[in-house]
């Protein structure tokens, strides 16, 4: 339990123009996961999501992404390293509800381009990493870090009922939450039952039409 609330503190501080919860309200995120906090049944979820459009969504991961970069950059893991300077496919963070109605971005590196294709993407090549920087608006107009997460196509046999995917989640301090088959997985078997509802295509969820690069 300490572990995870230090993963739920905030990375880094008040920036201009935008209001920060606090370590608090973070701890009060905690309370809401549905079960076992070391075993969720899903994502840390916000009740009361700011609904945006997208020229200020923008605005706000303009001012965030940066600081989103730097904190997870201090897991060390490679793709946290490296998203930034990958493909992003959605023209405007989009709300994820199935991310726990936090504002995320689709980015994926050179070796899984296809991604970009959405529906007509095929089965992706091993090596294909797909990131997605987060963060979080209330209603009343407050912003927070949310964690970065990944998806990685590993070799065959990797794990028969992912797919092969490896799901991980990096808090924003840098902090690795889990990943399948590595640290702490069983805190992100949640992510295997919700992507086999889309085995049909490669267990992969597609950024929503209207915010797809290009619309």
């Amino acid at each position: 339990m300490i572990r995870c609330l230090a993963a739920l503190a905030l990375a880094f501080p008040m920036m201009v123009g935008l209001s920060l919860d606090r370590p608090a309200a973070a701890q009060a995120q905690l309370a809401d996961i549905s079960g076992d906090p070391n075993k969720p049944r899903r994502h840390f979820r916000e009740r009361s999501p700011a609904l945006l459009g997208k020229e200020r969504a923008t605005e706000i991961y303009d001012e965030l992404k940066d600081k989103l970069a730097a904190g997870y950059a201090k897991s060390g893991h490679p793709a946290a390293l490296a998203y930034l300077d990958w493909k992003r496919v959605n023209s405007a963070p989009y709300l994820s509800a199935t991310h726990g109605n936090t504002y995320i971005s689709n980015y994926v590196n050179e070796t899984g381009a296809a991604y970009g294709s959405f529906e007509k993407a095929g089965k992706l090549p091993v090596g294909t990493v797909i990131a997605k920087p987060s963060f979080v608006v209330t209603k009343n107009g407050a912003v927070r870090p949310g964690p970065l997460f990944l998806m990685e196509k590993m070799p065959a046999g990797f794990k028969y009922v992912t797919g092969d995917w490896r799901y991980g989640m990096i808090m924003a301090d840098g902090t690795l939450f889990g990943e399948t088959q590595g640290e702490d997985s069983e805190r992100v078997e949640y992510c295997i039952g919700c992507h086999l509802a889309v085995e049909h295509q490669d267990h992969l969820f597609f950024v929503p039409k209207d915010y797809r690069v290009g619309n």
